[in-house]
């Protein structure tokens, strides 16, 4: 993806709490190439919240940057699971690092439920790692 203006702070350098809408686009991706958009999700009487999340600055990403952001789906749980990320920029060079764990959770309620088979399934129907 490519670092837009309205990432940026007044330095054109990416805002720190922007690195977690890029995390949050690749595993909605992610999810969306496992053939379970969102919508998808929240028609089953799920919702996903991220109920944890760590980042590592390693070195700022800035205005026009082309970033590869990559998500691994690092463990799944009775009731959570979890996702690590790396954000390169084009040159190779790592820039961030991260993780959140989301957690299953019921729709109507938002109170935490035993993770579907359906989902249990899809986390095991194709490869761990993606990038946008």
């Amino acid at each position: 993806m490519r670092v837009r203006y309205a990432d940026t702070d007044a330095d054109q350098v990416v805002y720190y709490g922007t690195y977690l809408t890029y995390f949050e686009v690749v595993r909605v991706e992610w999810l969306r190439a496992l053939g379970y958009p969102i919508t998808r999700i929240l028609e089953q009487g799920i919702v996903l919240p991220v109920v944890e999340a760590r980042i590592r600055y390693l070195r700022p990403a800035r205005l026009d940057d082309l970033l590869t952001v990559r998500a691994t789906l690092a463990a799944v749980g009775p009731a959570s699971f979890s996702f690590d990320y790396e954000i390169e920029r084009e040159d190779g060079l790592l820039l961030v690092t991260g993780s959140t764990r989301l957690a299953v959770c019921e729709r109507d309620t938002a109170r935490a439920c035993s993770m579907p088979a359906w989902l249990r399934e899809l986390f095991a129907a194709l490869p761990d790692t993606v990038e946008d």
